[in-house]
C-alpha cells in the first residue's frame, strides 16, 4: 500500500468514476485503475466489482473510507506543518495561490505587499500555472485556491466569486482597425495575428468564429499567455483576440482594445477545493485580487 493508492481511492470514491479520478488527479485513466487494483491486492479485501463495465464500491470499500481520509488530511497537515518551516517557523500560516502568468506578474505584487503588510503572521506562496493545472493543483491540495475557468472542468471545486468578461481585439495605437468600433474575422483578413495557443479555449472559440465566416486567419506567431500577446501586439508584431479582464492588466504596454465580434463570453473565477472550508484569510485574499483585476 503506497500513498497514491490512497488518492486514487480517495478520488474514486468521491467522484465515483475512474476518469473523473484521473481528472482530478491529472493522471490517465488506466493508471487510476492500475492504482485500485494494486491496492485492492494489497490489502486482500474485495473492494470494487464491476457491472456493467463500470466499478462500483463494495461495503468494505465504504467503510474504509473514513480511515483513507483520516489518513490524507493527517499527510496534508505534515506537508502544510514543513512548508509553515521552510517559510519562517511554525506560527506563519501558509496560504498558497495558483494564477495564470498575466494575473501574478501584474496583479500581485501590490496584493502581496498590502495583504502581508495587514497580516505579517502570513505567508504567501504565489504558483503560476493554466487553468487545467490549477484547477488540478486545488484538487491534489497543492494549491488553496486558484484562478480558473468557470464553470471550472472538473468536480470538486468550490468557486468562491467570479468575473465576466468578452474576447477583444487588441492592437498597437495608430493601427488602422483602431478606427473600428468592433472588429470582426472579416476585418481581420490579410492582417497579421498573434494567437493564443491552440490547447486553449478561446483560442478554440477564435478559430471557429473564422471557420464559420469561411476565412482563414494569418498567424504570424503563437503565443501561451495574454500578457505575451499583448506585448507583441504593443510591438506591432500582430493583432490578437485575447480574454478583456486580462488585456485591462496590460493597458500599461500601450495596446488599444476593440470588441469582437462574434462576442465570446469568458467567466473566471477563484475556486477552493469543495467540502473543505478554507482558511479564514481566503476570502479576504479572494477579495484582494479581484478587486485589483477588476
Amino acid at each position: 500500500m503506497n500513498f497514491k493508492q490512497l488518492e486514487a481511492f480517495l478520488a474514486f470514491m468521491t467522484t465515483g468514476s475512474t476518469i473523473e479520478a484521473a481528472q482530478r488527479l491529472g493522471s490517465s485513466q488506466p493508471a487510476v485503475s492500475r492504482l485500485l487494483s494494486q491496492f485492492e491486492t494489497d490489502l486482500g479485501v474485495p473492494l470494487f466489482v464491476r457491472r456493467k463495465g463500470r466499478l462500483h464500491p463494495t461495503a468494505e470499500a465504504e467503510s474504509l473510507l473514513p480511515d483513507v481520509q483520516n489518513m490524507i488530511s493527517d499527510a496534508e497537515s505534515l506537508q502544510r506543518h514543513v512548508n509553515q518551516l521552510r517559510l519562517g517557523g511554525q506560527r506563519r500560516t501558509l496560504i498558497r495561490v495558483q494564477l495564470p502568468s498575466t494575473v501574478a506578474q501584474s496583479v500581485m505584487p501590490a496584493v502581496v505587499e498590502s495583504f502581508l503588510s495587514d497580516h505579517p503572521d502570513v505567508a504567501l506562496e504565489v504558483l503560476v500555472g493554466t487553468y487545467e493545472t490549477s484547477e488540478v493543483a486545488v484538487l491534489g491540495r497543492e494549491a488553496d485556491l486558484a484562478l480558473v475557468r468557470s464553470p471550472p472542468m472538473n468536480s470538486g471545486l468550490a468557486m468562491l466569486r467570479r468575473l465576466a468578461t468578452e474576447a477583444v481585439c487588441i492592437m498597437p495605437p495608430g493601427h488602422p482597425l483602431q478606427t473600428l468600433d468592433e472588429i470582426g474575422p472579416a476585418d481581420l483578413i490579410g492582417v497579421d495575428l498573434v494567437l493564443l495557443g491552440r490547447q486553449r479555449s478561446l483560442r478554440l472559440q477564435i478559430d471557429q468564429a473564422f471557420r464559420q465566416g469561411r476565412m482563414m486567419p494569418q498567424i504570424k506567431a503563437e503565443v501561451h499567455s495574454v500578457e505575451m500577446a499583448c506585448r507583441l501586439a504593443a510591438q506591432g508584431i500582430g493583432v490578437s483576440i485575447v480574454n478583456g479582464l486580462f488585456a485591462r492588466l496590460c493597458q500599461d504596454m500601450g495596446i488599444v482594445c476593440r470588441p469582437f465580434r462574434p462576442r465570446i463570453d469568458y467567466c473566471v473565477g477563484m475556486a477552493t477545493l469543495a467540502g473543505q472550508p478554507p482558511h479564514p484569510l481566503v476570502p479576504e485574499l479572494v477579495q484582494r485580487i479581484l478587486d485589483a483585476m477588476a
